[in-house]
């Protein structure tokens, strides 16, 4: 056997215990007598030295015949038996493997349709790693190169997560053997033997950090350690786990968990409280890549993954990662109607594109997005990392800029409003999310739904981010409890308050409306396509005894506590309304101005009116018309006017969802009673229609064809067709050109199915001259059949 020179050892001591890596040979210092030797036994005496090197320590000098590479130390046990000079004989090939025990391969059983994957409830993830939940149990096969001996064999788990794991803080997980689970912890037990094969079943606490685990596995015995290093095909992700009791999001109605988890589409609602839209959005959350860039952009907000177990700090950084003002996270908002450097907001239909963009273009924010495309990536991406989410959009909604809780105009002696003091606003309509939780930082009650909002309004604690706030807390005007639940509670429940500049400058509040903020809240119905309203989620009915307190308490902590007046006597009201869907795009637009008199006395009122063109955030853009009448109206009287705005009008001065505002004011010259009121409408678009061309079979082409018939009696320039559909086709954008006045037009797109089952292929238009134009088609996808000719 050969021996190394007694005075070339390592100079550790014998007791050291470290990787051999660090530790150097002196084979340059040969005796005179092997310098004599000839050539060709150098040559064969140096292998000889490479061989046992290998046998003794494979990471000095590897030889790859393994499926795993494994790092050893050897250490010197009782009872060793020196030569004359001192030196530790060497054991052979046969002691080798009774000394060591080394890993050879790591079988994940990471298949989707592997119970690892089908009872984790990530079959649908189209990722080929291991993608568990936390709180639950999966296994695993680990090849030895001898017989696992567990009376004097050990064998452990290392999982590290983030850029500097440490076992303080769950970032460095080390997973003992155990003979029996307890559960609620990290730990491993052998369940099945099989040879040189073992199988683990391996359990994780429900507070575990989500993220991409690596994975190695450390073996020890008294006579030395091996380690098995890294390989990125053995990554684990671990995602949060609704299916978990004591997992924080936990949520127990399998129903809303296929919602709110597994539903890769949704529906997205838009326009106003009268004229309510929706749209196909493609959440994609299981398609491939799109983990890894949901994870991108939780290492991009810097924060540390020590507190990625936390659901409350993960949606809280979403929120503020999918808007890019102050940590380019990714899209950039625009409102502004142009968007030339970009993609139009209203072109997207899906999350997918978006999010691969991000990621591949290393985290440069994707232009561009306004509140349902924000609200969307966030469904995407809670839903992705196992948080119950979902899209929320609510009609009339306040964005209150001074914390005084209330919705507040400005108006001149005249009536006339002052724009540049009408910072707040009510936009036709905002989206933002509901996401699902405990919350043990809050008084018992308030989990459950939680406001989340990525769309950057106003900075929450020096970042635009928004939530999440308590549904509960919102409800009960709770404004005093965390996370941004007053800005919350101003969206959906806060009072308009007009008020008249005087002579002196300074302004009386002169009239208030109580019930037009927080309209037919709504959100995809669970299991159907239905809309579901969920307002009684956010308030009281309104008007009711606890609507009022909840105002009232919301207010009393506001920065205009003291706003509220005595309420005046009224005998004459006013109420704008239009009849069925409301109008169409290149039609005339018709409304009716209610006017009611309950006296008993005749009233003279003056009316001033003005329609504007409107951003559907609220945000004024021009006026487009302005009128002035007296109105007569008899004792007890309802007196309906006929308002009407021509196609030309408006035609050239839209912008984005048509939307448009009729600011009616007045004042009742018997009593001095002030009249006003704001009514939103927008001017509805036609749908695309999309029709399949035969059978929908997987790895088979087939066509759709798409038509659509141009409502206004002017040419569309530059027209863009934008078609994607999950298992069907990946988005791809279509320069159509131009469409004539009121011309119909169709065109056949071909494409492959990659999946089977219902699959929904989405289609929108969008051109200078008009947007918010879609459609959507439920395809059927069949298997493909493998019966011979």
């Amino acid at each position: 056997m050969l021996r190394m020179p007694a005075e070339r050892r390592s100079a550790r001591g014998r007791s050291a215990v470290g990787r051999f890596p660090s530790v150097t040979f002196g084979f340059g210092e040969d005796t005179e007598a092997e310098k004599e030797e000839p050539k060709e036994n150098n040559v064969k005496k140096g292998n000889a030295c490479k061989e046992w090197l290998r046998k003794v320590c494979p990471c000095c000098c590897p030889k790859h015949d393994d499926g795993i590479d494994t790092e050893v130390t050897l250490v010197d046990g009782p009872g060793k038996e020196d030569g004359g000079n001192g030196e530790k004989p060497v054991p052979g090939d046969k002691e080798l493997d009774e000394v060591l025990l080394k890993v050879k391969s790591i079988d994940l059983l990471k298949s989707k349709s592997g119970a690892n994957r089908t009872e984790h409830h990530t079959h649908l993830y189209q990722s080929d790693n291991l993608i568990i939940r936390r709180g639950q149990s999966f296994e695993m096969w680990i090849t030895l190169s001898r017989p696992f001996n567990p009376s004097s064999d050990e064998l452990h788990l290392d999982l590290k997560t983030g850029p500097l794991a440490v076992v303080a803080k769950g970032t460095h997980v080390i997973i003992p053997l155990v003979a029996k689970l307890e559960g609620d912890r990290w730990e491993a037990a052998v369940v099945k033997q099989e040879d040189k094969k073992i199988k683990l079943l391996v359990n994780s606490p429900a507070t575990a950090v989500i993220g991409r685990y690596q994975l190695t596995v450390e073996t020890n015995n008294q006579n030395g350690s091996a380690s098995s290093t890294h390989d990125p095909a053995n990554d684990i992700y671990i995602l949060f786990n609704p299916w978990c009791q004591d997992d924080i999001v936990y949520m127990d109605s399998e129903d809303e968990r296929q919602e709110y988890i597994l539903n890769d589409t949704g529906r997205i609602y838009y326009g106003t409280k009268d004229q309510i839209g929706a749209r196909t959005w493609n959440y994609g959350q299981f398609s491939d890549r799109i983990l890894a860039a949901c994870l991108f952009v939780m290492e991009k907000s810097g924060t540390s993954p020590s507190g990625w177990g936390d659901p409350v700090n993960v949606v809280r950084i979403i929120s503020a990662m999918v808007n890019s003002p102050d940590d380019q996270g990714v899209l950039e908002g625009n409102w502004s109607g142009d968007y030339s450097n970009g993609t139009s907001p209203t072109v997207w239909s899906g999350s997918v594109e978006i999010l691969e963009e991000y990621h591949k273009k290393n985290g440069t924010p994707v232009k561009y997005g306004q509140c349902w495309v924000f609200a969307g990536v966030v469904t995407t991406v809670l839903r992705c990392l196992g948080i119950p989410t979902r899209t929320v959009t609510n009609f009339s909604s306040a964005h209150d800029t001074d914390v005084s809780l209330t919705t507040d105009v400005y108006l001149d002696e005249n009536l006339e409003p002052i724009e540049n003091l009408n910072v707040d606003s009510i936009w036709n309509f905002h989206v933002w999310n509901d996401c699902w939780m405990a919350r043990k930082d809050l008084p018992p009650g308030h989990g459950g739904w939680q406001a989340v909002d990525a769309t950057p309004q106003e900075t929450s604690q020096g970042t635009y981010c928004c939530g999440p706030a308590s549904l509960a807390a919102v409800r009960y005007g709770q404004v005093y409890l965390k996370r941004d639940t007053a800005f919350v509670f101003a969206e959906v429940n806060s009072d308009k308050i007009y008020w008249q500049k005087n002579a002196d400058g300074t302004f009386t509040q002169i009239y208030s409306e109580k019930k037009i903020v927080g309209i037919s809240i709504s959100t995809k119905a669970v299991g159907s396509n239905e809309r579901s309203d969920i307002t009684h989620l956010y308030k009281h009915p309104e008007g009711s005894n606890e609507e009022r307190i909840a105002v009232e308490t919301a207010c009393s902590f506001g920065s205009k506590a003291k706003a509220y007046s005595s309420p005046t006597a009224q005998d004459v009201s006013l109420e704008v309304t239009l009849d069925g869907e409301g109008p169409k795009m290149g039609k005339d637009a018709e409304l009716m101005i209610t006017l009611k008199n309950s006296s008993s006395q005749q009233r003279s009122v003056s009316l001033h009116s003005q329609v504007s063109v409107m951003y559907y955030t609220g945000v004024h853009k021009a006026t487009v018309r302005t009128d002035t009448t007296d109105i007569e109206v008899l004792p007890n009287e309802e007196k309906i006017l006929e308002w009407a705005l021509e196609y030309k009008d408006y035609k050239d001065k839209l912008i984005d969802q048509a939307a448009l505002m009729l600011t009616v004011s007045g004042r009742v010259t018997e009593t001095q009673q002030i009249l006003a009121t704001q009514f939103s409408f927008r001017l509805r678009t036609p749908d695309l229609i999309i029709k399949p061309l035969g059978k929908a079979v997987v790895g088979e082409k087939m066509s759709v064809e798409i038509s659509f018939t141009n409502p206004l009696p002017q040419v569309l320039k530059a027209v863009i067709f934008h078609v994607e559909g999950l298992g069907l086709l990946t988005a791809r954008m279509i320069n159509y050109g131009d469409i004539g006045s009121h011309a119909s037009v169709s065109l056949t797109e071909q494409f492959i199915p990659t999946l089977s089952g219902t699959r929904k292929l989405l289609v929108s238009l969008d051109c200078k001259q008009l947007t918010q134009v879609h459609g959507v088609s439920d395809i059927t996808v069949e298997e493909k059949s493998n019966a011979p000719l």
